[in-house]
């Protein structure tokens, strides 16, 4: 029979005795419980004693965490935390250096427990560790161990680190600036000085003027370079601002080091490089968090600088309040701003926040030409065409956000470090300005709309993503690289990965992907054939020129009829009774496309090279791709032969990845429908709009 719930069974070891196998009754008291066990091994004094975790961190067991202990945990009967306190307090007093380094051993290893940490602090022990410090009589080891255990100590946040003497800043700073030092004493003494710049700003003022930049490259510049000393280094840079540290290696000539540093070092090396990285583009974290304030007056004046440089209206100061301000709507629109009145709305979620308006800013300011002829070419498409550049430059600054890892912490793999980071002083800047004239080159190759926003957005990514992982080493290096990356490149890459993906399935998927390809493959040549009956209108194009007439064709609901004829401009799609012509499927011998149609070989010009690639037995608009794959695979289907479009490959991957996947799902407990939901009534009224920007999200 199982224990009760409030019944654990434990086992509690002594050094010198046998463990005492017991269970544990939570309700009991925690001294009661400690008073059994010293009773078991005959101890007296039992309020002197504790219980302890043997295995792991060994912190001591109270009534505030008893409840985490679980069956077959191992305890061990110690010293009480005011008594061990008490003890480690004297020892570490003590004239022989042996004691004192043993005691301050423990204490290093002790402190980690919260509980032992109160009671030593209320000693005032940690003053006593400070003394230490400030007198710098003690070896290296000695001294090791006295920052380690201050460490731990002021870890758990009972004292305040402003509480600490001038005096013990700057002997903590000079272990770290010294030329000749233990590096198990830099390594804490830094870790002393990070956390005390962590905890105010008037600390870290007084640190970042003790710790200078110049000790910072003496150890970067170390052959060899240790581990320890370049994560001394690196940790180093984190007192000091972007620009500060840029400055520095410009003036000391040092960035070819760090390069050489970043090529030749192993693993561990590249990864103190990465959180120095990490560590410096979270400098932009501040303005990635704060909204555009509509209020602030430098804030709107940079808003119209943008409009400004872009359409150089000088002469608005002449027009009236009323048609200045309609100007400046219509160019705020122009310029892909979609709260027209008050652009500032468009800023205001978080992140990017102002550091979208910060990258838009220099690109205007750094970049005239390419700005001005992006906001152009934009002006002069056709609405459904134009690139918004506002919208584009908010989202691209989230994705380089969430690619470089602004704002968040460093990971411990540091596969994110990019070698690039050395090469520029304002790396995200210059990597907008790369980038959002990459969108406009994505945009034109996929032929976008205002509805294939997300889409762009998302090759667009793909795109800086592959780039950097190849690790380029200089902005242009990367501007080379991500443009040769084109659109089709990123297509072919897809198809290659699919293909990659399909070959490492495990046979049972295989087998069943095959199983379900014919059934997905009916369900495609249904809606051919339904569209096919719907009909299509097709454009006249005649061997000189493109006719203003139009004809229409549709296939009978029997499916054994093509009926066609021609029609108006503006006309609906007419009856199937209306259209005179037509022509039985069962006499139609064949299906010929492109330039084997007898009515394109005489136009072989290279005008309508792009005519006759989409021909079939008729030819229509060049750009009614999707017409062109429908017609003629719902042919095939009506002659018996396969589909063979790309539309039709593309729909049954996307169809057999869905089956597939719901195939798979772990779906208990989950009721699947045997038929549709019913649709809900519509809304009494229409009187509601949806923000679209909230998709980019």
């Amino acid at each position: 029979m199982p224990p009760p719930k409030d019944i654990v069974k434990i086992a509690i070891q002594m050094p010198g005795a046998y463990p005492q196998l017991i269970q544990l009754d939570q309700k009991k008291p925690l001294s009661a419980v400690i008073k059994e066990v010293c009773d078991g091994w005959n101890l007296p004094s039992p309020e002197n004693y504790a219980l302890q975790y043997a295995d792991g961190v060994q912190m001591y067991i109270t009534e505030s965490n008893r409840l985490d202990i679980k069956h077959g945990c191992i305890l061990r009967l110690t010293k009480a935390p005011g008594r061990c306190a008490e003890d480690l307090f004297k020892g570490i007093k003590s004239s022989d250096a042996s004691v004192r380094c043993n005691s301050l051993k423990e204490l290093a290893n002790v402190s980690r427990d919260a509980t032992f940490a109160h009671e030593f602090i209320t000693k005032d022990g940690h003053l006593s560790l400070v003394k230490i410090v400030e007198d710098s009589n003690e070896n290296n080891l000695i001294m090791t161990h006295t920052l380690t255990a201050f460490m731990e100590l002021m870890d758990h946040g009972i004292v305040s680190w402003e509480n600490l003497s001038s005096v013990f800043i700057k002997k903590i700073a000079c272990f770290v600036n010294a030329k000749v030092s233990d590096e198990s004493i830099q390594q804490v003494s830094l870790d002393i000085l990070e956390s005390m710049v962590m905890s105010s700003h008037g600390l870290f003022v007084q640190v970042k003027h003790e710790v200078t930049m110049e000790r910072l490259i003496a150890h970067l510049q170390r052959h060899p370079v240790s581990e320890m000393c370049l994560h001394t280094s690196v940790k180093h840079l984190s007192f000091f601002s972007f620009q500060e540290m840029f400055a520095f290696l410009n003036k000391k000539n040092l960035r070819q080091y760090i390069y050489k540093v970043s090529d030749s070092a192993e693993d561990e090396m590249a990864h103190y490089l990465y959180v120095l990285q990490s560590v410096t583009l979270n400098h932009l974290e501040d303005r990635m968090r704060m909204p555009l304030d509509c209020c602030n007056q430098e804030q709107r004046d940079i808003l119209h600088t943008l409009r400004q440089a872009a359409f150089e209206t000088d002469s608005e100061n002449s027009l009236s309040h009323d048609r200045r301000r309609s100007l400046c709507a219509k160019e705020f629109r122009k310029l892909g701003f979609s709260n027209n009145s008050n652009p500032g709305q468009d800023l205001v979620r978080t992140p990017p926040g102002l550091l979208a308006l910060d990258t838009m800013y220099y690109f205007a300011t750094h970049y005239p030409d390419a700005y001005s002829r992006f906001v152009l070419e934009n002006s002069s498409r056709e609405d459904k065409h134009e690139c918004p550049f506002a919208r584009s430059s908010i989202q691209l600054t989230l994705i380089l956000c969430e690619i470089l890892r602004i704002g968040e912490p460093p990971t411990e793999t540091g596969l994110d470090y990019h070698p690039i980071f050395f090469s520029q002083d304002k790396l995200m800047e210059e990597l907008f300005c790369v980038c959002i004239q990459l969108l406009n080159k994505t945009w034109k190759e996929m032929r976008a709309t205002q509805e294939d926003f997300d889409k762009v957005m998302q090759v667009v990514r793909e795109q800086i993503t592959r780039t950097l992982s190849s690790k380029p080493t200089s902005l242009e290096l990367f501007k080379n690289k991500v443009n040769a990356l084109n659109y089709s490149e990123i297509l072919k890459l897809r198809q290659t990965e699919r293909l990659h993906q399909e070959e490492t399935l495990a046979p049972p998927v295989l087998e069943l992907k095959e199983r379900l390809k014919p059934e997905l493959l009916e369900l495609i040549r249904q809606q051919r054939l339904n569209r096919l009956c719907q009909g299509t209108m097709f454009r006249k194009i005649s061997s000189r020129r493109r006719q203003d007439k139009l004809w229409y064709c549709r296939l009978s609901p029997n499916h054994k009829m093509l009926h066609f004829g021609d029609v108006e401009e503006d006309a609906e799609s007419p009856a199937i009774e209306t259209l005179q012509e037509k022509i039985p499927v069962a006499d139609i011998k064949g299906l010929l496309t492109g330039k084997d149609c007898p009515h394109m070989k005489e136009n072989k010009g290279k005008q309508n090279k792009e005519v006759m690639d989409l021909a079939f037995s008729i030819t229509y608009d060049v750009e009614d791709l999707g017409s062109f794959c429908l017609w003629t695979d719902g042919l095939s289907v009506l002659l018996g032969r396969d589909m063979s479009s790309e539309s039709m490959r593309s729909e049954l991957e996307i169809l057999l990845s869905m089956e597939i996947k719901l195939r798979l799902l772990d779906l208990e407990n989950v009721p699947i429908p045997d038929s549709a939901p019913v649709v809900p009534k519509p809304p009494s009224n229409y009187n509601f709009c949806y923000d679209f920007s909230q998709t980019e999200q």
